[in-house]
């Protein structure tokens, strides 16, 4: 057994040094001495070295009495504690090992020479742990704990054994395998419990770990819940709380996860689950642990903030929605166009030999009417999906509302009142031009007033905002992100019903809709959504049910040149109609027999081909000369463009007329441009079809 004692002998009640009192004594006396000459001074300086001479010596002797004890005192502890199997030791108040027996020596060494060191040999945070100990042991007489370690656990008892002293037992009580699912044993009178619900239980040595920790007992209770768990969801605040009253998720009782953790069910996991507290929606990341405290089974949370990854993640699935809901709508409308194709090309055949006085005249007309409005339908489809053949411009957008208000005066009833408004104009601050393409622009803000009016059943009044907005930073709303730059806004405004916070995600999805059958095909919103997206814009609802909702539609400001008109497709009319050899490639056979007729009744010569291959299989004859390649984009094999670079490799002259049921994008975008091509969107009539072919001779 070790001595490591650092008795107080050799200092006086006040602490000062007994050899210090010495040397003052011995000062006041030479004092004395050379002061004889003054009889009454001499004297009191040695009457008071004097004093200070006897005053060290009872001081010396009072200190030799007290190490005595001290010493008797140790060796009366230890004659009990010097064979105990655990490891003991005796400290001072500071800390500072006295003694340690056998069992210490062989368990933690002899090294260190403070509790704190020792400990810190198997625990995580030995400092607090000491202080707690301690703390309760000088206030109680005893505290105890059992610390998990990485091999094991340890039950931790301190007893105040007399004034600044202490003594520690440290015994180890078994592995961590499998882990114990007992109560936890009975304190011992006098001892203080270490798992009081709180901040402190599982330990104040959790307190300041920038980790959120809480702790759960088996059926929920929350025990504990350190300072990052509290300012992360209980924001501060510490309360008697149940596990689900916390979290939500999973699609069952969060409490049956926490218990199947508990009971060794599951080895824990991490699932991300909506916070129940605190006004605006949030989710963490929780990690739950089984673990043993004070003989407690209970659960350990580890707590992240996942809101803004759970926020990126359903950005990222509406953008798959939406991305997948654009691609069925284009598909959908691309087959579309190729049937009202055919249908309105044969009902214009059938036009041409039937005048209007004709008896079938007016069922022609109905058919033709309705396939144009079919039509329609389907060009709202291709907007929304973003393929959409779209002709931009730079665009004053107070000129375009100025041109467009009487337009919507009509729309709207004579209950409704519309107003036209200019924000934040200034000698610096002018509305900026914006590109995009005028009459799909005017499409959209008819479809949001008409949707505005129909909001106000009995009156109200509608207002038109435009205002330019400098983004300093990213503007993010909706998931969505608005980069930083300079905007032209428009707002429409309401004050009518407004839209329920339900259906506010879901107003841009395409046949969504709120009203009743016949009164709305759900398509409006989607295609202006359409629009201002692949005008590199962007559009956003507000909505307070009861009080209104505005939409705002940010455009890019465009300071560049204004782009040239397009063409006039009309621009070579130089030859007569009906001279020249069209080759037509179509795989629709109803559309290009419609194509085929509306030619030939035209006078041209028209060869026909229903696939790529066959195509360049008439050109392998030399004596075929052609003037005009009529062709569709997508077709199955060999596509429009890929083969017609390869016919022009030896017909470089030859004109060439591009047709699709998608958007003009599609071709621009992922092939080559084609020299001497225009391009024909379907669903096209017997007219534009001969008019667009006339105009390449």
């Amino acid at each position: 057994m070790t001595d490591k004692t650092a008795l107080a002998a050799g200092f006086g009640a006040d602490g000062l040094p007994l050899s210090t009192l010495a040397l003052l004594a011995l000062m006041f006396a030479g004092a004395g001495l050379s002061a004889s000459g003054y009889l009454w001074l001499g004297m009191g300086v040695g009457f008071a070295g004097l004093v200070l001479a006897l005053a060290a010596g009872v001081l010396a002797g009072l200190a030799l009495t007290r190490n005595a004890r001290a010493r008797t005192e140790q060796d009366r502890i230890f004659r009990l504690v010097g064979h105990d199997a655990a490891a003991c030791f005796s400290t001072d108040a500071e800390g500072h090992v006295l003694l340690r027996n056998r069992a210490a020596e062989d368990r933690f060494g002899t090294d260190s020479a403070s509790m704190v060191a020792t400990l810190q040999r198997n625990i995580l945070n030995p400092g607090a742990l000491f202080l707690k100990l301690q703390s309760r042991a000088a206030a109680d007489g005893a505290a105890r704990e059992d610390v998990a370690t990485h091999d094991g656990r340890l039950r931790v008892m301190v007893h105040r054994s007399g004034e600044g002293r202490f003594l520690w037992r440290i015994e180890d009580i078994g592995s961590n395998a499998g882990g114990e699912a007992g109560e936890r044993p009975p304190e011992r009178p006098g001892e203080r419990g270490a798992d009081k619900p709180g901040s402190e239980a599982g330990g104040a040595d959790l307190e300041e770990v920038p980790v959120a920790l809480m702790t759960f007992g088996p059926d929920g209770v929350l025990r504990s819940a350190n300072r990052a768990a509290r300012e992360l969801v209980l924001k501060g605040e510490l309360r008697s709380l149940m596990f689900h009253d916390l979290f939500e998720g999973l699609g069952r009782p969060v409490t049956d996860w926490l218990g199947d953790v508990v009971a060794g069910r599951l080895p824990g996991g991490t699932e991300v689950l909506r916070a129940r507290t605190g006004g605006e929606e949030s989710f963490i990341e929780v990690t739950l642990r089984r673990f043993t405290e004070g003989g407690r089974v209970s659960a350990l949370a580890v707590l992240n903030d996942a809101t803004r990854l759970k926020t990126l993640e359903a950005q990222f699935m509406q953008s798959q929605k939406m991305q997948a809901i654009g691609q069925l709508a284009g598909g959908i409308a691309h087959d579309f166009n190729n049937l009202l194709t055919a249908i309105s090309g044969h009902c214009d055949l059938l036009l041409l030999r039937h005048g209007r006085d004709a008896p079938d005249f007016a069922d022609l007309e109905q058919i033709r009417q309705n396939a144009n409005r079919a039509a329609s339908l389907v060009g709202q489809l291709l907007a929304f999906s973003r393929k959409q053949t779209l002709k931009p411009e730079k665009l004053d957008l107070e000129e375009v509302l100025a041109d467009l208000t009487h337009l919507l005066n009509r729309l709207v009833v004579e209950r409704v009142g519309l107003k036209l408004s200019h924000l934040g104009r200034g000698p610096n601050r002018a509305l900026r031009p914006v590109r995009a393409d005028r009459r799909q622009l005017e499409q959209v803000l008819i479809n949001l007033v008409v949707n505005a009016r129909d909001a106000m059943p009995d009156k109200g009044s509608i207002t038109i905002e435009t205002e330019p907005v400098t983004l300093v930073e990213g503007l993010r709303r909706d998931r969505a992100v608005v980069p930083p730059g300079d905007y032209s806004v428009i707002r429409v405004i309401d004050h009518g019903v407004g839209i329920p916070a339900e259906n506010l995600q879901k107003i841009f999805e395409p046949f969504f809709t709120t009203k009743r059958v016949g009164e709305g095909t759900g398509l409006g919103l989607s295609m202006a959504y359409g629009i201002v997206k692949q005008s590199g814009g962007f559009i956003f609802a507000d909505s307070t049910p009861g009080e209104g909702t505005t939409f705002s539609l940010y455009f890019p400001a465009f300071d560049g040149e204004d782009l040239p008109a397009p063409e006039s497709e009309a621009r070579r009319t130089t030859g007569k109609p009906g001279e020249g050899v069209v080759l037509l490639v179509e795989d629709e056979a109803p559309v290009r027999a419609f194509a085929g007729r509306a030619l030939r009744l035209r006078g041209y010569t028209v060869l026909e081909a229903g696939t790529a291959e066959e195509a360049l299989e008439i050109l392998r004859d030399r004596s075929i000369e052609v003037d005009v390649f009529v062709t569709d984009v997508v077709m199955p094999g060999m596509d429009g463009p890929s083969w017609v670079r390869i016919a022009l490799e030896d017909r470089p002259n030859v004109r060439v007329i591009f047709v699709s049921g998608y958007a003009e994008d599609a071709l621009s975008e992922n092939q080559a441009r084609i020299p001497n091509s225009v391009f024909l969107p379907k669903p096209f009539s017997l007219n534009d079809l001969t008019a667009t072919v006339q105009a390449q001779f």
